[in-house]
C-alpha cells in the first residue's frame, strides 16, 4: 500500500495592517477639483487680463457711440452709430469744425455730440440772425464753444455758455452705421465756425 506525501502549508492568523494610502476614487476626486480650480484660476486671470487691455483701449484710442437726438441732423441723426478717437484729445489736437463727444455740464453720466466752433481766444456771435444788437462771447483759456448743427433744436454752448476742455472725450472721426452713410463726416451746415483771425 503506497502512501503519498501531502505538503502542508503555514497561515499566519496575525491581524493585518490597514493599509494607510488613500482608495483610488479619493485620489481621483482630489486631481478633479485641483484641475477645474486651476482651470477656473486661469479662465479669471485671463478675463482680466483681456477687460484691462480694453479698457485701456477705450480710454486712450477710442470708443463706439450710438448718437441719439435731433441736435447734429443732418450730419448725425438718431441711432447712427460714430467711432470716437481720444488720440486727439490727449494730445490736444481738437481743432474748430470738428465734431466732439463731451460729458453734460448738467448730468456727468450723459455724453453730448456736439460740433466744436471756438477755441479759447476766440470771440463768438450770441445773438440771433435777426437781432438788430449783435453781442458777443469771448471763449476763456482751457474752454470750448459747442454748437449742435441743428441750431433751431440744439441746447448748447448758446445756452449754457463755454465747456471746459476737460469734459471732452474724443473726437467723432468716422460714422459706421448705417452702411450706406459709412465714411467721413460732413462739414458744418451751419457756417457758424469761427474763422481764424490773421
Amino acid at each position: 500500500m503506497a502512501l503519498s506525501k501531502v505538503s502542508v502549508r503555514s497561515v499566519s492568523m496575525a491581524p493585518t495592517q490597514p493599509d494607510d494610502r488613500p482608495e483610488d476614487g479619493g485620489q481621483r476626486g482630489g486631481d478633479m477639483f485641483r484641475g477645474v480650480l486651476g482651470k477656473t484660476l486661469c479662465f479669471l486671470g485671463y478675463t482680466v487680463q483681456y477687460g484691462c487691455i480694453a479698457h485701456c483701449g477705450f480710454e486712450y484710442i477710442g470708443e463706439f457711440v450710438t448718437c441719439s437726438g435731433p441736435s447734429m441732423e443732418p450730419t448725425i441723426t438718431n441711432y447712427d452709430v460714430v467711432f470716437s478717437e481720444r488720440l486727439s484729445r490727449n494730445f490736444y489736437r481738437i481743432e474748430k469744425g470738428d465734431i466732439v463727444i463731451a460729458k453734460s455740464l448738467f448730468d456727468p453720466h450723459m455724453n453730448v455730440c456736439k460740433r466744436v466752433i471756438g477755441l479759447e481766444g476766440d470771440k463768438i456771435c450770441t445773438s440771433g440772425p435777426s437781432d438788430v444788437f449783435k453781442t458777443h462771447q469771448y471763449v476763456p483759456k482751457g474752454h470750448v464753444w459747442l454748437e449742435g448743427d441743428n441750431l433751431r433744436n440744439s441746447t448748447d454752448s448758446r445756452s449754457y455758455g463755454p465747456v471746459p476742455y476737460a469734459l471732452i472725450r474724443g473726437r467723432v472721426c468716422l460714422k459706421l452705421w448705417p452702411p450706406h452713410n459709412f465714411g467721413a463726416l460732413n462739414q458744418s451746415p451751419t457756417g457758424r465756425i469761427v474763422k481764424r483771425s490773421d
